[in-house]
C-alpha cells in the first residue's frame, strides 16, 4: 500500500490499510489512521497526526511549520480528523507556541484546490473551504461554515457555523454563526437560509433566524441590547443560542 518510490521515515506510523502514493514525502512523528489515502507528491511533515478515511491529494504540504517570524522550531503539532477531503495543492502549517501549538481540523471538511489553513487555525466539522480560500493564524471556523473561493480571513477572525461568505469576500472581523457575508471588506447581507434547509432546519425555525437577523442588524441596537432581545427568544427557538454564543465570543467586533 506504499508505493516504492515513496518516502516514510521510520519515525513515521502509517496504518497498514492506508496507501501512499509515488514520490510521496512522510517525515518523522506522522501518524496516518485507517484507510486514509495519500496520493502522488504528497508531502506531510510532523508533528502530524492525521485520523481515518481521509483522501489527500497530489502536491499537497501538510504539517509544515509556518513562516511565522516567531516561530523558533518548536515541536508545535497539527491534528486532522476523519473523512477530511483535501484536494490538490493544499497547505496547512503547524501551530506556534505564542498560541495553542497546535492546528487542528475536524471531520468530514471538503477543503479544495490551493486553500491554505494558517497556523493555530481550528476548522471544525462539515466545513467546505472553497478553491482559494485562505485562512491566516489562530483563525477559528464553526462546524458546517462555508467559505466561497478567494475567501481570504484575517488573522484572530471567528466564523461562526453555518455562515457562509459570497466569493471573494475579504473578513477583517468576526462572522456571527448563520449569517451570509459578502464583499471587500465583508458586509452582513442575510441568513444563510439556503444553506440551512438542506440542512434539516424547518421554515419556523428559519424564519425564527431571519426576524434575529434584523434585530442583530436593522434595529439599530447596541450588539448587547441585541444580544438582550435575542436571549428571550431562545426558549421558543433554541438554535438561537448558536447565534448568540457566536456573538458573546466575539473579541474583534463583528462583520457590520
Amino acid at each position: 500500500m506504499i508505493h516504492e518510490t515513496a518516502i516514510v521515515d521510520p519515525g513515521a506510523f502509517v496504518h497498514e490499510s492506508a496507501e501512499v502514493g509515488p514520490w510521496s514525502l512522510i517525515g518523522p512523528n506522522v501518524e496516518i489512521g485507517e484507510g486514509t489515502k495519500i496520493e502522488s507528491h504528497v508531502v506531510i511533515k510532523g508533528p502530524t497526526r492525521i485520523g481515518a478515511r481521509n483522501h489527500i491529494y497530489q502536491f499537497s504540504t501538510v504539517g509544515e511549520a509556518t513562516p511565522d517570524l516567531k516561530y523558533r522550531d518548536e515541536p508545535t503539532e497539527l491534528h486532522i480528523g476523519d473523512d477530511n477531503v483535501i484536494r490538490e495543492n493544499v497547505t496547512i502549517h503547524r501551530g506556534t507556541v505564542q498560541d495553542r501549538s497546535l492546528t487542528s481540523v475536524g471531520h468530514r471538511n471538503l477543503i479544495m484546490a490551493y486553500v491554505h489553513i494558517g497556523h493555530d487555525s481550528l476548522v471544525g466539522n462539515d466545513t467546505i473551504l472553497v478553491n482559494n480560500t485562505a485562512l491566516a493564524g489562530h483563525v477559528e471556523i464553526g462546524d458546517w461554515a462555508i467559505l466561497s473561493g478567494y475567501t481570504l480571513v484575517h488573522q484572530f477572525c471567528k466564523i461562526g457555523a453555518h455562515s457562509f461568505s459570497g466569493m471573494g469576500t475579504s473578513i477583517g472581523k468576526d462572522v456571527p454563526a448563520f449569517v451570509t457575508v459578502a464583499g471587500s471588506p465583508a458586509e452582513a447581507k442575510t441568513i444563510n437560509a439556503e444553506g440551512l434547509r438542506r440542512r434539516g432546519f424547518d421554515s419556523a425555525e428559519i424564519s425564527e433566524l431571519r426576524r434575529a437577523f434584523k434585530i442583530l442588524y436593522r434595529q439599530g441596537l447596541t450588539l448587547d441590547v441585541a444580544v438582550e432581545r435575542l436571549q428571550s427568544m431562545v426558549t421558543e427557538t433554541p438554535s438561537l443560542q448558536t447565534l448568540i454564543d457566536s456573538l458573546k465570543q466575539s473579541q474583534r467586533g463583528i462583520v457590520r
